[in-house]
């Protein structure tokens, strides 16, 4: 069966992923088992188990730190919707940017967070009053660059210099001289799930909504998690994030559903069926939305 270029990406990316990522963990007492499961849930590495055996033509034995699976899975699956969100320029044309765990002060909907920022460093009572939490610096960010009129005018003159209108949307370069990109979506990438993570996104999500001036960019969580109870832990309700995305969706449900586990399998259909977990694959459409 012939795959198209956005699914030939998908394999190249869970590829990269067994490469670089996946590790068999060895233990005299919990069994083997791979890095994304919790060796403590027999159901937890029978899943996990199921996702490797379908994602990798081979895995290897070792240990990686909990942060350096973070900041690896970060770095490929950015990698992977960068590759992945080109693809789509006929749908969503513009001048994309990807950063990893940067300040949302550096955009156009939260610039005056810098002044805050700025206040803070200089005055450490006045941090220890507010805090620095709400100063985020998400996972995975990615940004449109304003529009030159050049630009703007490519099919017709839709502006000149001398009108006097259009001149306060950060969409046009000629108001703000291209120096704030307009944050489009911020993405949460957790390698696993647990609640202080779920809570940690939720937060994160909460203070994306309230301190922006302008539209809100998409806020999104991407995950390995096998276990969906614990996935569910983010994904259930609505208002936080727009969805939660699994790395690899269709092998997450055809080995839940080896398990014979019915609370897992219940909510994996709840989840679905309730429009709060897609695949990463889906992101790439959602986006350009």
């Amino acid at each position: 069966m012939k795959t198209g270029r956005l699914g030939q990406l998908r394999e190249q990316y869970h590829k990269r992923l067994c490469h670089e990522l996946i590790r068999i963990r060895k233990d005299k007492k919990k069994g083997d088992y791979l890095n994304f499961a919790d060796g403590d849930s027999r159901i937890s590495s029978k899943i996990a188990r199921g996702i490797g055996i379908r994602i990798c033509s081979e895995i290897t034995a070792g240990r990686i730190s909990g942060q350096t699976a973070g900041k690896l899975f970060e770095t490929i699956t950015k990698d992977f919707i960068a590759s992945a969100f080109s693809l789509l320029e006929h749908l969503r044309p513009g001048v994309w940017q990807y950063w990893i765990e940067t300040d949302i002060a550096k955009f156009e909907q939260y610039r005056d967070l810098a002044d805050v920022v700025s206040e803070l460093k200089s005055n450490e009572k006045l941090a220890a009053v507010f805090g620095r939490d709400y100063i985020v610096k998400p996972d995975i960010l990615i940004s449109r660059e304003p529009v030159s009129d050049k630009e703007i005018n490519k099919k017709e003159t839709l502006l000149t210099e001398t009108d006097h209108i259009a001149r306060k949307t950060p969409v046009r370069k000629a108001n703000s001289g291209g120096s704030w990109p307009i944050l489009h979506a911020s993405i949460s990438c957790k390698w696993t799930l647990r609640s202080d993570r779920a809570q940690n996104i939720r937060t994160e999500a909460m203070n994306l909504i309230r301190n922006r001036k302008g539209h809100l960019p998409h806020i999104v969580a991407v995950t390995a998690e096998p276990l969906v109870t614990r996935i569910a832990s983010l994904a259930l309700g609505t208002g936080d994030l727009d969805c939660v995305y699994h790395f690899a969706l269709d092998e997450l449900i055809e080995s839940t559903e080896e398990s014979n586990d019915e609370s897992q399998l219940d909510m994996l259909h709840t989840l679905i069926d309730g429009r709060r977990l897609r695949d990463i694959s889906d992101l790439i459409f959602d986006l350009s939305a």
